[in-house]
């Protein structure tokens, strides 16, 4: 029993030794869940995509999407890097892997991924019980989701991600599996590309029972078609695009509006 608890307090310590100290966040979304497990004053970097928390407001940028600042990067001495791959091109993925800067690669393809990488950038970032806490409340509070919003009879929802040229979500994209949660089905799911170009025919073709964007201005494309003008839906909350903890109040809203009636 001694030896046990001795294993443990060993483990603990090793831990806390090599959590991260200087933190570069290259997507927003995991931006938002380093301050989302109250470790902010970690980050020294972040990548820049839209406006930023209040908290990291100050920070100094990294680039954009597509354009990481390599320079500016290693400038800042990190020790851990929070990737999203596809915030960065290919040639500097390889560049970074290059480095060998230790890092954390985040791409959740369903909302128990994400609960599950939350939990584990919490022990890189030596927050292990507050990830825990985090990943726990998301995933009880998803449980309730699907159990509340579940349909013998999914319905089918074509996502549309923009509207000229049209995109949607691929099966494997975070996003589809939020639809599955909301009682619904995305009507692209056989896709694998994350989010694929699509042709109006295509869509009409799959006839679906709703169609989800992100604007009202977004939708007008489909009002000359009787068949689809009157299961036009907004998305009430951007944030069902960031994968996130905040994503989770996302796709409640969202299922509200795909089904009014549950």
């Amino acid at each position: 029993m001694v030896r046990r608890l001795i294993a443990v307090l060993l483990a603990l310590a090793a831990c806390h030794i090599n959590a991260a100290e200087r933190v570069v966040s290259l997507a927003p979304s995991l931006t938002e869940v380093v301050i989302e497990l109250g470790a902010a004053s970690l980050l020294v970097g972040v990548l820049d995509g839209g406006d930023r928390p209040v908290s990291v407001s100050s920070l100094p940028s990294v680039g954009r999407y597509g354009q990481l600042e390599m320079e500016r990067l290693l400038s800042l001495r990190p020790d851990l890097l929070l990737l999203w791959p596809g915030s960065v091109s290919a040639a500097q993925r390889d560049q970074l892997q290059r480095l060998n800067i230790p890092t954390y690669t985040a791409e959740p393809h369903t909302l128990e991924q994400l609960a599950d990488q939350i939990e584990q950038i919490g022990e890189r970032l030596g927050r292990a019980e507050r990830g825990r806490q985090v990943a726990g409340t998301f995933r009880q509070r998803l449980s309730e989701l699907r159990q509340r919003y579940h349909r013998d009879k999914p319905v089918s929802v074509f996502y549309q991600v923009w509207d000229q040229p049209l995109y949607t979500v691929g099966g494997a994209q975070i996003i589809s599996d939020a639809l599955g949660v909301c009682g619904a089905r995305n009507v692209f799911a056989e896709v694998n590309q994350p989010a694929p170009q699509v042709s109006l025919e295509a869509v009409l073709q799959r006839n679906p029972e709703a169609v989800v964007a992100g604007s009202t201005s977004q939708l007008n494309i489909w009002k000359s078609w009787p068949s689809l003008s009157a299961r036009l839906l907004v998305v009430p909350d951007k944030g069902i695009e960031r994968p996130s903890g905040q994503m989770l109040e996302a796709v409640a809203k969202l299922c509200a509006v795909i089904s009014p009636d549950r």
